[in-house]
């Protein structure tokens, strides 16, 4: 069974708080899974497909931090987030010394419980989006590449090329969602050390306690839970390139370390006494202003001179119009390959509707819209009618102004067309899902002319 980052096993032995968790999560729309002890969730864990918990330390039976050991001598892959009403800093530790990837102290706010589960959410992500590309590479599909058209993204790779090859590290800046990894991966395959480990690390998706033994690694005994020696991701990427991304998001404590590591080319692990060579390029990406954070004292500015020898700068999707067409038709095509299906053809008409929106998302939003244009679409073309009201919005209130008349009649016709593709043209179901008379639907359907 496939596992779900939307299914979350809550532990606790008081039914109030599993209640309270429950209400606050169901709101955000996850589906939740109970059990009041250690020994309930291990046996729920062998039928649900969870892969984060939230669970509290002090329980009958099979307290926390056991739970915590018997995931990992059972090598259950769970993503912790613990809770406790007696917690203190060196418990926090301690959970994360076990294996915890967050702690929350009792009595929490509910926006504090959501911002725990969305981080680890956030890593849950990647982490599975890791895996489906080492799976790709390694049934020898060619995994995600640049696709564009623009004179903006022509510069971008003839800079890419021309620093491939040197040893310098690069910082790679552009919004959220422009592409900044597919760009690191594009430095590595082209430069010396493609036949190296690329190795590619969210600074922003592992808690900071841990992000330093991740980085550099750790010596057996360094802390509980270090039965044996780690070698770290730069170990991990030696003769390589490591990837840094979102890396305004490291603490400051661990960016001197850092410069080390990039500086002089060695690493000191944890609980280690004596630094060892490394031969790994860096390359980091960020899309923050590295000069805003260096001046609110968030980051070194020695680091960021260090960093940005060579500096690479993604514009924003909204900035390179002529990319749109061509990313919108890779991904239809993409899309279909994977549903065994034709790609229909993009129409005139939603290219033009395309290129008038803002893209706040850039190429991801652009990625995600046309997977779903996709599945509602069962035609041969794509017009502009066919594209998600977020994307016909814009063009619709410039040409109709505020009309209220025909803002429902808009919607009343996006929402016909939806229900008629998300059953196959059955009228009988569509009308179900609109919760509306069949005889109300047909009358609809005449009136909009979609007969």
């Amino acid at each position: 069974m496939k596992k779900s980052v939307n299914n979350i096993l809550i532990i606790d032995d008081e039914a109030p708080m599993r209640h309270m968790l429950r209400l606050v999560l169901e709101k955000q729309g996850y589906r939740v899974v109970e059990a009041g002890s250690g020994d309930e969730a291990l046996e729920l864990l062998g039928r649900e497909n969870c892969v984060l918990a939230l669970c509290d330390i002090r329980m009958p039976g099979m307290g926390g931090l056991a739970f915590l050991a018997a995931l990992k001598s059972r090598k259950i892959a769970l993503t912790v987030i613990m809770m406790s009403a007696y917690g203190s800093v060196d418990t926090a530790i301690e959970c994360m010394k076990q294996g915890a990837y967050d702690y929350i102290s009792k009595p929490f706010k509910p926006d504090e419980v959501v911002l725990a589960v969305k981080k680890a959410e956030e890593r849950l992500g990647l982490q599975m989006e890791n895996e489906r590309l080492k799976q790709e590479l390694a049934a020898g599909g060619s995994g995600r590449r640049l696709v564009f058209a623009s004179e903006a993204m022509t510069r971008v790779m003839a800079m890419v090329r021309k620093v491939a090859t040197v040893a310098s590290p690069v910082l790679i800046t552009g919004e959220t969602g422009t592409g900044k990894e597919l760009v690191a991966r594009a430095l590595h395959a082209e430069g010396g050390r493609r036949g190296g480990p690329f190795v590619a690390v969210n600074c922003s998706a592992i808690a900071a306690g841990l992000l330093e033994s991740e980085l550099f690694g750790h010596v057996r005994g360094a802390f509980t839970g270090a039965d044996r020696d780690r070698q770290g991701l730069f170990g991990a990427a030696d003769g390589g390139t490591l990837f840094l991304d979102e890396i305004g998001e490291m603490p400051l404590d661990l960016q001197p370390k850092l410069l080390r590591a990039v500086q002089e080319g060695e690493v000191l692990r944890v609980g280690e006494t004596r630094p060892h060579k490394v031969d790994v390029r860096i390359l980091a990406a960020t899309g923050r202003d590295l000069k805003d954070e260096i001046a609110a004292g968030r980051f070194r500015e020695d680091l960021y001179f260090r960093l940005a020898v060579v500096d690479i700068h993604i514009p924003p999707l909204r900035e390179r119009q002529d990319d749109i067409a061509v990313l919108a038709r890779h991904f239809l095509e993409s899309a279909a390959r994977r549903e065994g299906r034709p790609a229909p053809v993009l129409k005139p008409d939603a290219v033009a509707a395309l290129q008038g929106y803002g893209w706040p998302g850039n190429v991801r939003e652009l990625e995600n819209l046309m997977e779903k244009t996709l599945i509602f679409c069962r035609g041969e073309v794509i017009d502009q009618v066919t594209l998600p009201w977020e994307v016909r919005r814009r063009e619709r209130d410039r040409a109709e102004g505020y009309s209220l008349k025909q803002a429902v009649a808009r919607l009343e016709d996006e929402y016909l067309r939806k229900a008629l593709a998300a059953t196959g043209g059955n009228r009988t179901q569509a009308a179900q899902m609109l919760e509306i008379s069949l005889r109300s639907l047909q009358y609809k359907l005449k009136d909009y002319g979609l007969e």
